[in-house]
């Protein structure tokens, strides 16, 4: 039987977190995990702080309890938006192309995915993607990303023992 992918959301937002503002994108975000029968073993939403971002990202990682960890928001050019940075102060490993193609596929929905900074990358055995804030583009990027991520939770957990040839034959 496969295993399930376990998932952790954390919505980077300091008015959501401060009650000023309701978050619904990570709602969204869960409810989309789980109708994929994933399991949603966190969720939580912080700060617009690079260091409580990095601090929540690595223990996160570092209990091994989620196979990926969805960051949502902080991703854009604002001086508050710093979850690329503190995202890559914690990975050991990048994946720049989960965050390229995100880019890449929202480009054809609005000309402002190109002002996304959105970093994804491995801490141990866990995957980070870093992926816009709004509501609307956490469907967008999760559409684009979820038809890989079981096949990179095998990779990064060593479970993939020939992955030279796909359906495509590449």
């Amino acid at each position: 039987m496969e295993e399930r992918i376990r998932a952790a959301v954390l919505t980077i937002s300091t008015r959501s977190s401060a009650g000023e503002m309701k978050d619904t994108s990570g709602p969204a975000l869960r409810g989309l995990a789980e109708r994929e029968h994933w399991d949603v073993v966190y969720y939580n939403v912080i700060p617009d702080k690079k260091d409580l971002i990095a601090s929540e990202l690595a223990k996160i990682c570092d209990e091994g309890a989620a196979d990926v960890v969805f960051t949502l928001g902080g991703t854009g050019l604002a001086p508050s938006d710093v979850t690329p940075e503190a995202t890559e102060m914690v990975i050991e490993q990048s994946v720049p192309g989960i965050s390229e193609t995100i880019r890449m596929n929202s480009l054809k929905k609005t000309n402002r995915a190109m002002l996304s900074r959105g970093v994804s990358g491995v801490r141990g055995n866990t995957l980070i993607i870093n992926m816009p804030g709004s509501e609307k583009a956490v469907k967008e990027s999760f559409e684009i990303v979820q038809p890989v991520i079981g096949h990179a939770v095998e990779l990064i957990k060593g479970k993939v023992k020939d992955c030279g040839r796909t359906e495509e034959g590449h």
